[in-house]
């Protein structure tokens, strides 16, 4: 198909309403009459309205038939020149959308013993080729798809293809586009091209795992593949790469565990790595060149390569991260996805944008794209097959490689029907699979009541929501360097704190909270974004830095809700004062663990603190109502906190438990509602299931940035 020398322009914006815009230097944009020209018949236009550009006369006209999208049409205008009618914002009516919603699972390639069957949807294409070559060093061959229903192209290629790589290529709008498959679950290195894989050959089992009642049975750690492995005292193998993170038995030069061993020895529950799937920062045949978060995605359903042992090879990442996932489930431990389907690195160069310009992406009134995201597009998850993209891809990580749970970065973008539709998918899939998300309240052009946001969060009541309300409450602002939380000696924030503390469902005097019950809430004060609190608490020149970083993390672990600990946050995790290293070398991201190594104490009275926590659920209630009825704040002076849990031996050993807080520079003399004996689980230098000490009389002595945790 030829290109047309456009004199004017032509878009379909609705189903029968065209849009055609003439430039003043042609015929002084002035034109009486518009018809629609296809193979057969020219069709008048009714001219509905005119509107004067800058640069040109718009006008909006009125067709009597609907065209049919994905055939070629012209626009003829009174003075006999014409121009392509180009598919406009048509793509992003609600009609559009129910017109060409396909629900079947088979897009994307199906391997057989004897052939290969090919789908893709593009509904505005006029034509779609599939390239497909042996390797990298062969002539690619052309095969032209057949258009099916809803938009779907489809091609059945009478060989078994295992190996070839293949793109498609569409023509839209008489442009020719080539574009790796969105439902690609294999790619050549550096994701130039699809790659056709039988999967079968990279099948793991998953153990039955611990029982997890609730989410706030959860002690999520967050780490990067990277990061766990890449320093030189790892002990590591295979650093930096899916290989190395599955490594057991390392130790570091001191001979004290890490990795996998270490984490596992922690006692948390959860491993959640930051995103493991296809992303560009990285050149996959030079991975130590560049570092990268992973937050720039390209292909949803894909590993990364620069973690894998051959990047050329498209079956080693999918078995390396199988096997990666498989060797902590043997460890008793689950894994969370972080899952970026918010935006994609650059939205032009995109398989959506290019097999389906307009539709995939939100645009604003101004007709460009929005940017909630702040990194130039916004996935449009309301729309029903960017929607069936996401599910799609969910439950494909979810029975293919076996994870146990989804973080939703920059879940505010994503509207709350695809939200609940995920929850719904998930559960079906596995009961106890955890979905959490960070909620904020980003610039989307969706309405504010259809976001996925904290705010809405009785919504999705079964998602948990990262709890910024505790974060700046206990730590203090995470955007003002320089603001002292309540664990930095901030009395401000005492009432707060206590909230914060009860699973900000709302206790006592404040009736409403921010959430319905403590398993909305992921309490954390550091996470892979923004300053790690150790550099928080040097940049504020804080007295007391390593007591009230270990009160600030204790409280992470002790707070009704789902506790979240960043990598190393145990042993005062630093990046050198970089608040954003996501592109920061391996020198300011990597776990430090000559740093672990000089630090075991403060980890050892964290490990003590998990074994409490996981020791009693009164620790870790799931119903705001069960908090209200046995958690209950003590009279101290501010910003002296306590709380008692009392008639809780229906949920273990103990009957009554009594937790005090001081963030003072100064101990503190607190009194017991009782004289009693009172087992101590944990001090300013002790923590422990099994009680480390005894105390019989009814004032006990809190020291300075410290807590105490009895119980009887």
């Amino acid at each position: 198909m030829e290109a047309i020398n456009r004199l004017f322009y032509a878009y379909l914006d609705e189903m029968q309403m065209i849009t055609i815009l003439l430039p003043y230097s042609y015929h002084k944009g002035e034109s009486s009459a518009f018809y629609l020209l296809n193979e057969a018949e020219m069709i008048p236009l009714e001219i509905r309205e005119k509107i004067h550009l800058p640069q040109s006369l718009k006008y909006v006209c009125y067709s009597q038939i609907t065209p049919q999208i994905g055939s070629s049409y012209n626009i003829k205008d009174e003075y006999g020149g014409q121009t392509d009618l180009q598919v406009g914002a048509v793509i992003r009516t609600k009609e559009f959308d129910e017109a060409f919603y396909y629900s079947g699972d088979d897009l994307g390639v199906t391997l057989r013993s004897n052939k290969t069957v090919f789908k893709v949807w593009a509904p505005t294409a006029t034509q779609v080729k599939l390239k497909i070559s042996a390797d990298e060093k062969s002539s690619p061959e052309y095969v032209m798809l057949n258009r099916e229903a809803k938009g779907i192209w489809m091609v059945e290629v009478e060989k078994n293809l295992e190996g070839y790589r293949y793109s498609y290529q569409a023509c839209i709008n008489l442009e020719w586009r080539e574009a790796v498959d969105p439902y690609a679950k294999a790619v050549s290195v550096n994701g130039q091209m699809g790659v056709v894989v039988d999967l079968e050959k990279t099948a793991t089992s998953k153990p039955q795992l611990p029982n997890l009642a609730n989410p706030c049975d959860a002690i999520i750690y967050e780490t990067h593949i990277r990061d766990l492995t890449i320093h030189p005292s790892s002990g590591v193998k295979h650093k930096g790469t899916y290989l190395g993170a599955a490594e057991l038995g390392t130790k570091s030069s001191s001979g004290e565990p890490t990795g996998l061993s270490y984490i596992k020895d922690l006692g948390v529950t959860h491993i959640e790595f930051l995103p493991f799937h296809d992303f560009e920062g990285v050149d996959e045949l030079n991975p130590n060149h560049e570092y990268n978060w992973g937050y720039n995605p390209v292909h949803f359903n894909v590993p990364d390569g620069s973690y894998s042992s051959d990047p050329s090879d498209p079956y080693k990442r999918i078995i390396e991260l199988k096997q990666l996932i498989a060797t902590i489930h043997s460890q008793g431990l689950r894994v969370i996805m972080d899952a970026v389907y918010n935006h994609v690195y650059i939205r032009e160069n995109s398989p959506f944008e290019k097999l389906v310009p307009g539709y995939y992406f939100r645009h604003g009134e101004n007709g460009l794209p929005s940017n909630g995201t702040g990194v130039g597009n916004d996935f449009a998850s309301e729309r029903l097959m960017a929607r069936k993209f996401i599910l799609d891809s969910v439950r494909y990580w979810m029975e293919e490689y076996q994870i146990d749970g989804l973080r939703f970065d920059l879940m505010g973008i994503l509207d709350i029907t695809t939200m609940q539709a995920v929850r719904e998918l998930v559960s079906s899939l596995d009961s106890a699979a955890i979905i959490i998300g960070e909620g904020w309240d980003l610039n989307t052009p969706i309405p504010h009541d259809e976001k996925a946001t904290i705010g809405n969060q009785e919504k999705i009541p079964t998602i948990g929501q990262f709890n910024d309300w505790f974060r700046d409450t206990i730590k203090g602002s995470t955007f003002n360097l320089y603001d002292r939380g309540y664990a930095l000696g901030n009395e401000r924030y005492t009432e707060a704190a206590k909230q914060v503390l009860a699973g900000s469902i709302g206790v006592e005097r404040r009736k409403t909270g921010l959430f319905l019950n403590p398993t909305q809430t992921v309490n954390y004060v550091e996470s892979h974004d923004n300053h790690t609190l150790w550099d928080k608490l040097e940049a504020c020149e804080q007295d007391n830095i390593e007591q009230r970083h270990r009160l600030a993390t204790a409280l992470v672990i002790l707070a009704q809700g789902i506790p979240f600990i960043h990598s190393g946050q145990e042993f005062f995790r630093t990046k050198k004062g970089i608040g954003n290293s996501y592109k920061s070398p391996d020198e300011i991201n990597w776990l430090d663990w000559n740093r672990r190594d000089a630090h075991l104490e403060n980890i050892r009275y964290l490990k003590g603190m998990i074994s409490i926590r996981n020791s009693h659920q009164a620790f870790r209630l799931p119903e705001a109502a069960l908090v209200r009825k046995h958690l209950h704040f003590l009279p101290l002076p501010p910003p002296l906190i306590g709380y008692r849990l009392s008639e809780v031996e229906k949920f273990g050993d103990w009957q009554e438990i009594i937790t005090f807080i001081n963030p003072t520079n100064e101990r503190k003399i607190v009194h017991f509602p009782e004289k009693t004996c009172w087992k101590i689980l944990a001090n300013s230098q002790c923590a422990s299931a099994t009680p480390v000490d005894e105390i019989r009389e009814k004032c006990v002595n809190i020291e300075a940035c410290s807590l105490l945790i009895a119980a009887r």
